[in-house]
């Protein structure tokens, strides 16, 4: 990070020329399943993953960013069993030889990180390798990938703005960038139909196969069952271990994703990874660790990174759907930076939440100071408070709770980067 620039600097011809260095590692993959989208990248990322494992698949994966280990960004995939995260000793390695081959070149941390990627995952024998976009598509550094085995490309909504533009079909545009011609393409859940029909276009003008959530396959529940149907069959299979409605559409993208790939896919398979899927830091409950001794006893206590105003209206869908079920005060520890719509985030949340503490972001210079982010919540209608530690927000919530009413229910987020604050001070990173 002290060597090379922060943020993005998007264009294929830096990382090109450093692949050709390397030895083109890129052009040397399993059957890559490459992810793009606003949101739900991770998600459907996790689906794959689990859908691979439990037919026994190996599959490398790689995610970004990182919530409290570099290490995170990089699972290597093992035969008949879980991938595990990759060795400290391979990665230092795999980053040397990238730095060596770079010479001191204008490059930024991400393209540095792609190429380790491609090292990594070229030198390890895997079925496959599913690998998520960082930003945008079209000028991602992960977009050398030439040949995907299938393209997938999740909601779009606005977010990154001044990098992907202002409009969604602008956006759509850019993630429509990892479609390569004549290869297969799932597109997930669109919220709205001008990104629907971006991305649609530019499959048909790529001669792109193409499945279509909602046209192709789709997914709904069902007396408490997750039924997926597509043009192969119906399954009926266990709700998501994943919390949310949202994570419906993203299991039936994943499961379509993994057959376009040209993976079998059995009943079997599917209701393994519906009942072991993981993904660290999207509505995990923390259950243990030493920031719960700070909150009420008994609270109910979620993280989650979401951090634009579409993945705030599916967290506050789940939130909604947790008081369904079990009444509780809902509160709102938040932390953004400043390149995210704090009130748009925070619209989803109004008529649930009985208060928003707004919380710094540590070691983050981008980071919205905790009074201008409550401001943000009141212009949204929320009552805030500005606090300098989640322990303290903690802390907070605590003294206003009722001894006599159920504890609370209490939402940590806004941001990747305070939610794996959170998980490192609770003692809970992933693994």
């Amino acid at each position: 990070m002290g060597l090379h620039p922060k943020g993005f600097d998007l264009s294929l011809d830096r990382i090109t020329r450093l692949l050709d260095q390397l030895g083109n590692p890129h052009r040397k993959l399993p059957p890559v399943i490459h992810v793009a989208g606003t949101n739900g990248k991770g998600s459907v990322t996790a689906f794959c993953r689990a859908l691979l494992e439990a037919g026994g698949y190996s599959a490398h994966v790689h995610t970004s960013p990182h919530l409290v280990n570099w290490h995170e960004r990089y699972r290597i995939g093992v035969k008949g069993g879980r991938g595990q995260l990759v060795d400290d000793a391979v990665f230092a390695d795999a980053v040397r030889r990238v730095a060596d081959a770079n010479a001191g070149q204008h490059i930024t941390v991400f393209e540095i990180l792609t190429a380790v990627t491609f090292i990594l995952f070229s030198e390890h024998p895997a079925d496959a390798a599913i690998i998520e976009v960082g930003l945008g598509g079209r000028f991602d550094a992960t977009n050398v990938i030439s040949d995907p085995a299938v393209s997938v490309i999740m909601p779009i909504s606005l977010d990154h703005q001044p990098y992907l533009g202002d409009r969604v079909e602008l956006i759509a545009a850019e993630k429509a960038g990892i479609m390569k011609p004549g290869l297969p393409v799932v597109i997930g859940h669109q919220e709205y139909d001008a990104a629907l029909d971006v991305l649609m276009s530019t499959a048909e003008r790529l001669h792109c196969p193409s499945a279509v959530f909602g046209q192709d396959f789709m997914a709904h529940e069902e007396y408490g069952r997750l039924v997926y149907q597509d043009e192969y069959g119906l399954a009926d299979l266990p709700l998501p271990r994943l919390p949310g409605r949202h994570q419906y559409a993203n299991a039936a993208a994943a499961i379509r994703a993994v057959k376009a790939a040209g993976f079998t896919i059995t009943e079997t398979m599917m209701e393994k990874a519906m009942n072991c899927v993981e993904w660290p830091g999207r509505l995990q409950r923390l259950s243990d660790g030493r920031l719960l001794q700070h909150a009420p006893a008994g609270a109910e206590i979620w993280v989650d990174g979401g951090h634009n105003p579409g993945a705030g209206e599916v967290i506050a869908e789940a939130m909604a759907n947790f008081e369904e079920r079990q009444s509780r005060p809902l509160f709102l520890i938040i932390g953004m930076i400043n390149t995210k719509d704090p009130v748009g985030y925070f619209k989803a949340f109004a008529g649930l939440v009985e208060k928003v503490f707004c919380v710094p972001i540590r070691g983050s210079e981008a980071m919205i100071d905790p009074v201008i982010l409550s401001h943000a919540a009141y212009d949204a209608g929320l009552v805030a408070e500005p606090m300098s530690t989640v322990g303290e927000a903690l802390e907070a919530i605590k003294a206003v709770s009722d001894p006599q009413a159920l504890p609370p229910r209490i939402l940590v987020g806004g941001s990747l980067y305070l939610v794996g604050d959170v998980l490192s001070d609770n003692g809970t990173p992933p693994k």
